[in-house]
């Protein structure tokens, strides 16, 4: 049973609640990068007058690394929009990927973002939603699991930061893009429910403690599947194929698809 304390968010009237996952700006190439996030940043002017909280669940850039007094270049529009829509008051809660797992203090001190870093319990509207990225979760996975291990050791994060930065970002660029334990090149497909491992996951879960919901990213493809009756796996897909998002408001959850303009 898990241990983790709920965070309960409930909606004010006409509000809504947003999730978005796996933007992967930068990627594959800055000219197609800058055209996925002219499509995000036009979202973003569209959900701001009735979102409440906005939730994004993580690998929103392809590759992120902090060091002590720098940042990535790049995506300086996205992050302004971030900014300005933290400050009139929406509240941002980000999750961490696998590919922005190197984030430190700059979402919470510049942006003001609520950042986690593992799975959190949420109770939105007396809906209990177990969120996160979902990378690691359920069985198998298991060579990404222990690269993980090696990138979130303190050590091997201090040793990184000791590259130059027009070093370092460049060679987290090319392994963020070319080894497919990073990419997940080859998951983005659909495995079949009984064999889905965020699928597996949740259902291992509902046997000792209830969750209306299960909302994940990482998978990169839009999916809503039935737990049990009282219980629904959510997939957020993404924004380089599907461009799709979830809504929720008092009535319900709804896994909706971006007209892009």
């Amino acid at each position: 049973m898990d241990t983790l304390r709920p965070i309960v968010i409930e909606l004010s009237e006409g509000k809504s609640a947003y999730f978005a996952s796996d933007q992967h700006l930068g990627a594959p190439n800055e000219k197609e990068s800058k055209k996925r996030e002219a499509i995000f940043l036009n979202w973003l002017h569209e959900i701001e007058n009735d979102c409440e909280v906005l939730f994004l669940l993580g690998d929103l850039f392809d590759f992120w690394h902090e060091y002590k007094t720098v940042v990535p270049k790049g995506f300086v529009r996205i992050l302004g929009k971030l900014a300005q829509l933290h400050d009139q008051g929406i509240r941002i809660i980000f999750f961490t990927g696998n590919h922005d797992l190197w984030i430190r203090n700059y979402f919470q001190q510049e942006m003001g973002f609520e950042v986690y870093r593992d799975k959190q319990i949420f109770v939105i509207n007396g809906k209990k939603c177990l969120i996160a990225h979902g990378d690691g979760l359920g069985p198998d996975d298991k060579g990404y699991k222990r690269m993980k291990k090696l990138f979130t050791n303190p050590i091997t994060q201090w040793i990184f930061r000791w590259l130059h930065p027009d070093f370092g970002v460049p060679l987290g660029n090319y392994m963020s893009r070319k080894n497919k334990l990073i990419s997940g090149e080859e998951d983005i497909k659909f495995l079949g429910e009984e064999n889905e491992w965020l699928v597996q996951y949740a259902k291992k879960k509902i046997q000792t403690e209830h969750y209306d919901y299960f909302i994940f990213g990482h998978r990169h493809m839009p999916l809503s599947i039935a737990i049990t009756k009282e219980s629904t796996y959510i997939n957020l897909g993404d924004w380089i194929q599907y461009f799709t998002y979830l809504q929720v408001n008092k009535e319900d959850f709804e896994l909706k698809t971006y007209a892009k303009k």
